[in-house]
């Protein structure tokens, strides 16, 4: 996500944020941004076991671990060194254990770690924190991104035959843990720990039995781990009382208000659709524009998500994406347009490489043709 240029042409209210929205996220979501714009200095954007295995109180107390991490994320690295050394230095894991993860030859994996070793020997990089401000901040940024990528790639595996990969998703959790209590303060790291627990929690409840993908609306929420979700909501009203505004804080809310409905008729979509809204405006994404709509749809009806899905068809960055392919299925199935529907369930089935997802998209398909 790039950062986020609000200046003057951000008009106040929001459209589409209600005047009097249920629930604390919505308010002082829009109390921070309004103070943000008011006050010029938006923030640059801070990119099986449970996570309940790893509580606060065991989280060590260690600089070194965090100077590691910094370390990890040399700015000189790419996206896939950063993640893979830190997984291999902070984490523990062997190059084994990273290889079959991310499903590359143990070789190959190898010496991408060699490589990002040798690349931050060569920028000169000591043992240490980068000194100016600006820097360190950059460097968090990264931190966090990295750390926000292990997450993701543990609860939802972008190919292979499971839908997660649950020690991924714990260790990134765990590393969210360490840097948030050597850097309690930072709004952004509360955020990013927080998403990752309220959406870690829902992890039993995504899969049957037999490993069959369960979309957010079918989940018995009984499976949701309650303990991970307050300790996630606490951490994401506190992260929101701060004097700027990010996205793993809007992200957070977001989590959050999934989480405090029971059922999926009781989610309230006015504010997950006002948060993303938020959302886009200081932190532009086009997945962040694909979840707006599916929120957007279940707001006002499948065809305004359409039409808001149709602003993506000229980003190259979406082009075949199975993610737009799937949530289009899913809207024109709303529509009744059940052969639109079909053709694009089959479409995302062949564009991801996730087996569980491929299965999951192909029944939808399936469905549709009985």
């Amino acid at each position: 996500m790039q950062e986020a240029v609000l200046a003057a042409t951000l008009q106040w209210p929001v459209e589409g944020v209600p005047d009097n929205p249920r629930g604390w996220l919505v308010t002082v979501a829009s109390r921070r941004l309004v103070d943000q714009v008011r006050s010029d200095h938006a923030r640059r954007e801070r990119e099986s076991t449970t996570a309940a295995e790893v509580p606060p109180g065991d989280v060590p107390d260690t600089d070194d671990t965090l100077l590691l991490l910094f370390l990890c994320c040399h700015p000189s690295l790419t996206a896939a060194s950063q993640v893979a050394l830190t997984l291999r230095a902070v984490g523990g894991l062997t190059t084994a254990e990273i290889a079959r993860a991310f499903l590359v030859p143990e070789p190959t994996m190898a010496a991408r770690i060699s490589r990002a070793k040798q690349r931050i020997r060569a920028a000169g990089s000591g043992f240490r924190l980068p000194e100016a401000q600006p820097e360190r901040e950059e460097r968090l940024r990264v931190v966090l991104h990295v750390l926000y990528l292990i997450f993701n790639e543990g609860y939802t595996a972008t190919s292979g035959n499971g839908l997660h990969r649950a020690d991924l998703a714990t260790e990134a959790i765990r590393l969210a843990r360490l840097v948030h209590t050597q850097l309690p303060d930072d709004p952004e790291v509360t955020g990013l720990l927080a998403l990752m627990l309220l959406t870690h929690a829902r992890r039993d409840a995504r899969t049957t039995e037999t490993g069959d993908l369960v979309p957010l609306a079918d989940q018995d929420r009984t499976k949701w781990d309650r303990r991970l979700i307050e300790e996630g909501t606490t951490l994401a009203k506190t992260s929101l009382a701060g004097p700027a505004l990010g996205p793993y804080q809007l992200q957070a809310a977001i989590a959050a208000t999934h989480a405090d409905a029971t059922t999926a008729d009781e989610t309230n979509w006015a504010q997950v659709h006002a948060l993303y809204l938020i959302l886009e405006r200081i932190a532009p994404n086009p997945m962040v524009t694909l979840n707006r709509a599916i929120a957007l749809a279940e707001k006002s009806g499948p065809e305004a998500g359409l039409a808001l899905l149709s602003t993506l068809d000229d980003d190259t960055r979406m082009a075949g994406h199975h993610r737009l392919l799937s949530a289009r299925a899913h809207l024109l199935e709303k529509t009744g347009d059940s052969t639109a529907a079909y053709e694009h369930y089959r479409l995302a089935a062949k564009a991801t490489a996730s087996i569980a997802e491929q299965r999951h998209l192909e029944a939808r398909a399936a469905k549709l043709k009985r």
